[in-house]
């Protein structure tokens, strides 16, 4: 699934999005907490990318369900990836704690980092794209 772009990040829109990405990966046959997982790992790389570049920043949004290594080891999971036109604008880990009770904020990429191990940005052709993998439990 590609969404392209997503301008202004009002409400609607990120819900739109968190719909869209539980209804392919329920049509591809993903359960309900690995879609959640998606959802929850994708609005938090929208926010950020919208913090970061500002409300009106193009966004390129993929996910799709694929497997990590081959024959019967494989694992399966699902692939998070957004893409925005800022290279320099790098993702920031604050040092908050995610059992920090006064952090307003901060919490975001520490909890990619938890459902998404190995998150990495890549630089592309026209900006950048942060790319997760999020693990069948």
């Amino acid at each position: 699934m590609r969404l392209s772009p997503c301008s202004e990040l009002a409400p609607d829109h990120l819900r739109a999005t968190r719909t869209l990405i539980a209804k392919r990966l329920a049509d591809a046959g993903v359960g309900e907490d690995l879609q959640y997982s998606a959802q929850l790992v994708m609005s938090e790389l929208c926010g950020n990318s919208v913090r970061a570049c500002g409300d009106f920043v193009p966004l390129v949004a993929e996910v799709g369900v694929t497997s990590s290594g081959c024959g019967e080891d494989a694992e399966r999971g699902v692939r998070v990836r957004l893409h925005d036109p800022y290279r320099r604008m790098l993702p920031v880990r604050g040092g908050v704690r995610l059992d920090e009770p006064k952090a307003e904020s901060g919490r975001g990429l520490p909890l990619v980092d938890l459902l998404a191990p190995g998150s990495r940005v890549t630089d592309t052709p026209v900006g950048k794209q942060m790319r997760c993998w999020i693990p069948a439990q």
